[in-house]
C-alpha cells in the first residue's frame, strides 16, 4: 500500500510540474513579441528620454530642497502653518 501510495503522490508532483511548465510556455511571449515589446518602450525614443531626465532631475532638485529645509513640505500648498 506504501509503494502505490509513494508512485501516486509522485506521478501527481509529476503531472503539476508538468502542467506548470505547459502553461508557462503558453503565457511567455515570442521572440518576434518581445522585439516588438522592446521598440515600443518609452527608452527607445531619445525625445521621450530627454524628458524623462528632465523630469527626473526637476524631482531630484525639489528632494534635495526638501531635505534639506525644517519645513513641512508635505503639508502642501494652502494651507496654513500653526
Amino acid at each position: 500500500m506504501s509503494g502505490l501510495r509513494t508512485i501516486l503522490s509522485t506521478s501527481a508532483v509529476i503531472v503539476c510540474v508538468g502542467a506548470g511548465c505547459g502553461l508557462w510556455a503558453l503565457v511567455v511571449p515570442g521572440e518576434e513579441k518581445k522585439r516588438e515589446f522592446h521598440k515600443n518602450l518609452p527608452e527607445s525614443n531619445p525625445v521621450r528620454m530627454e524628458e524623462t531626465r528632465k523630469r527626473n532631475a526637476l524631482v531630484m532638485q525639489a528632494i534635495k530642497e526638501a531635505a534639506e529645509t525644517n519645513e513641512n513640505v508635505a503639508r502642501g500648498i494652502g494651507q496654513s502653518v500653526k
